[in-house]
């Protein structure tokens, strides 16, 4: 499971022209679910996640975490994150997980982020051809992956 974990000042998730998620400050998570991923990938990666001190403190150092800082989170679903660009110019997207696992687990991480303590968790349409705004804040943005965070 791999997560593309930005810090924003506000993201938006808009679906055929109509807004369907808002946060302000926190995390925007793209989120890409491969075939051998498991609730356990799942519950490694919420809880690396709301644990991550990368917000700022009250000397705009980043010592805080989400749950810390009261943050909100926006999760969307981002298959094209298992691409496989090696070969070709076409990426092959065959490790990302059939969409009906792939919703199931990103649905449980999102309720697991709920879980552990995070007040707002907003979603973006899963399978659905979505119009991501993102304002990053620094930019900070972290890319993690279940397979090194379990070594």
């Amino acid at each position: 499971m791999k997560a593309l974990l930005q810090r924003v000042k506000k993201s938006q998730v808009t679906v055929e022209g109509k807004i369907i998620s808002r946060i302000d400050q926190g995390y925007n998570i793209l989120l890409g679910v491969a075939k051998e991923d498991s609730e356990k990938d799942a519950d490694i990666l919420a809880e690396k996640i709301v644990n991550l001190r990368v917000m700022s403190d009250e000397k705009d150092k980043m010592n805080k975490s989400i749950l810390e800082s009261y943050g909100s989170i926006l999760v969307v679903s981002q298959f094209t994150l298992m691409a496989d660009p090696t070969s070709g110019r076409r990426p092959s997207f065959i490790k990302a997980a059939g969409a009906e696992a792939a919703k199931a687990l990103y649905e449980y991480f999102v309720g697991k982020l709920k879980s552990l303590g995070i007040a707002d968790v907003q979603k973006g349409e899963f399978g659905a051809y979505m119009d991501v705004e993102i304002v990053n804040d620094g930019p900070v943005t972290i890319m993690l992956d279940t397979r090194e965070l379990k070594n």
